[in-house]
């Protein structure tokens, strides 16, 4: 049964991008807002960020994912919306002061998918196929693993990408399959790639919520959405990626799961042109998974990632 309102808040406005999978997010934390508190209104606020308005270049290029974050995180501080909703794969590592993300959704599919007309596994691809993604952390696992693929940039939104797949452009390209999923596209997947071939982006498939860290208000109004499991699990991986010092020109993969009662996490730092990746695994307690992703991320640096790290920081 939905809960009646016991803030002074009835009216939340949601910020998202106007993209047609983060309106889908928008949506479904409008949705499950609504039906947790009787008599709240709820608003969506479309902005259009500067990660949407600059497709030609590469984004680590450009400042990497946090060019989606900064016009709907000055709405915040402005006060044009109350809430703003994240891909929590695109949410960096450090978050600005005066904001904080209490709740994140339970995840979806958090693996990467094979979208081909001609192939349904990309061990089918044959030598010199050209492959599009603009993640480095695909780039480098498809350069470390399949060296005979020729790897290309590919931005835009899902529609974008997948009309240029049609069009002959590429062979094949990767997409996250939760996006494909939430919007109803699961058709187009021809291969659920398994995270021991391509370990996923830290915190991919799951949505995260951000508010001003003095809304209490807000802040209570959001605490239903919260999939304890989910938050354990992203929480370590960020633990790790922040430990790290992750930016935007190292291909950096965390991913982690909760089996037996105990938390299991693996990561990786590998260069962009996957000429060299590592790869570490830690396993620990569900209530302190930033214990785990330091553990994660001191396994790296000791294998050599803190060279990495640093060559590749400026680049």
């Amino acid at each position: 049964m939905p809960r009646p309102i016991t803030t002074k808040m009835t009216i939340l406005r949601i910020g998202t991008r106007r993209s047609d999978l983060a309106m889908w997010q928008a949506v479904f934390v409008r949705d499950a807002l609504l039906q947790a508190h009787r008599g709240l209104h709820v608003e969506l606020v479309g902005i259009t960020t500067e990660g949407d308005r600059t497709l030609d270049v590469p984004l680590a290029e450009k400042g990497g994912k946090g060019l989606f974050l900064k016009e709907l995180e000055q709405a915040l501080f402005d006060g044009r919306i109350d809430l703003a909703v994240h891909s929590m794969k695109d949410v960096t590592v450090t978050e600005p002061e005066g904001l904080h993300i209490p709740v994140i959704c339970e995840r979806e599919d958090p693996h990467d998918a094979l979208v081909s007309t001609h192939f349904g596994d990309l061990r089918e691809l044959p030598a010199g196929a050209v492959i599009g993604t603009c993640s480095l952390r695909r780039q480098s696992l498809l350069r470390y693993r399949f060296p005979e693929l020729k790897v290309e940039n590919l931005r835009g939104n899902v529609n974008r990408r997948l009309q240029r797949l049609d069009a002959g452009d590429f062979d094949a390209i990767i997409l996250a399959a939760a996006g494909l999923l939430r919007l109803k596209m699961a058709d187009r997947i021809r291969q659920r790639i398994s995270s021991g071939i391509m370990l996923p982006a830290v915190g991919q498939g799951a949505v995260g919520v951000q508010c001003r860290s003095d809304d209490a208000d807000t802040t209570t109004l959001l605490s239903p959405l919260d999939h304890p499991s989910t938050h354990a699990r992203v929480r370590a991986e960020r633990a790790a990626n922040a430990h790290l010092g992750g930016g935007c020109h190292v291909p950096i993969g965390a991913f982690a799961e909760i089996r037996e009662g105990q938390l299991h996490l693996r990561g990786l730092v590998g260069r962009p042109d996957g000429s060299e990746v590592l790869f570490a695994n830690a396993q620990g307690s569900v209530g302190d998974p930033e214990a785990l992703g330091h553990a994660l991320a001191d396994d790296l640096l000791s294998q050599g990632a803190a060279a990495l790290l640093e060559e590749f920081a400026d680049a």
